[in-house]
């Protein structure tokens, strides 16, 4: 962590989802029914800042609008009010190059939406070629070297289904580096894996973090807290409930909401 501005900043984020539901009676056979709209309110006025090199996870109960939060940052969602910033740029604006924020900002999913008709160089190589016009042999060299950082570099010319689910999404964060991000965005990346796979993605993130990358990361993986997070923050219901260095906040936490999701993960 630095005194520096910080890298992510975000400001009375809100996000709302409109949802249309159908109110189904029977008549007869047939259903029929008006269309009812209805909201859900994803996030509830989120501030809160990430600072250079620093790692921030955040952890909550489903449906409490960390991966929502990601998915703003990154522009696959758009805030309803607020604003994000990535260092100077506020990428919510809505007359920001879309392709830029997500440039600036690499995400890392829990599906791995590799290519499967690409090999692994490919798939990491295709970004850079397609978004920022890298020549095809320079790019495919930088890829060799993302796969090798993440330890496949005996992996290049696989195929996505020759490769175990752990393999895959090292694969994926080698094709977020790609890009030269300023910050990872990682959305339970470990949830889709066998247990045997986790700790393999785990360590390519905690190199990720010793080399100074700033992250934020939604996991339940308290092992990589411990290790790598400087801060973590508790999401209930679209709220930041509460934040703190992990070994406060996991051993004392100061609310009782909390303390009950705290207590069926550690």
């Amino acid at each position: 962590m630095t005194s520096d501005n910080p890298k992510i900043r975000i400001e009375n984020a809100t996000k709302v989802f409109t949802v249309l539901e159908r109110e189904d009676t029977e008549t007869g056979r047939r259903k029929k029914g008006k269309v009812v709209k209805s909201t859900l309110t994803a996030l509830k006025n989120v501030n809160m800042t990430v600072m250079p090199r620093e790692v921030v996870l955040v952890i909550g109960p489903s449906g409490s609008g960390k991966s929502t939060l990601l998915r703003c940052i990154n522009r696959l969602e758009d805030l309803t009010s607020g604003s994000i910033s990535i260092d100077d740029t506020c990428v919510t604006d809505p007359k920001v190059d879309i392709r830029l924020v997500r440039e600036e900002a690499g995400m890392v999913f829990q599906s791995f939406n590799l290519f499967l008709h690409l090999s692994t160089l490919d798939n990491v190589a295709l970004a850079p070629i397609v978004v920022k016009k890298i020549e095809k042999r320079k790019a495919r060299s930088m890829a060799k070297k993302l796969l090798a950082r993440v330890g496949l570099e005996d992996k290049v010319e696989s195929y996505p289904s020759q490769l175990s689910g752990g393999q895959q999404q090292r694969v994926a964060i080698a094709r977020a580096l790609a890009m030269n991000p300023k910050v990872m965005l990682f959305d339970e990346p470990t949830s889709a894996l066998d247990p045997e796979m986790i700790k393999e993605v785990l360590d390519v993130m905690l190199s990720l973090a010793e080399e100074g990358m700033t992250m934020l990361v939604v996991s339940h993986e308290m092992g990589f807290a411990k290790a790598a997070a400087n801060r973590v923050i508790f999401m209930d219901e679209g709220e930041i409930v509460e934040e703190g260095p992990p070994k406060e906040l996991f051993e004392s936490p100061e609310t009782k909401r909390a303390k009950r999701f705290l207590e069926h993960i550690l």
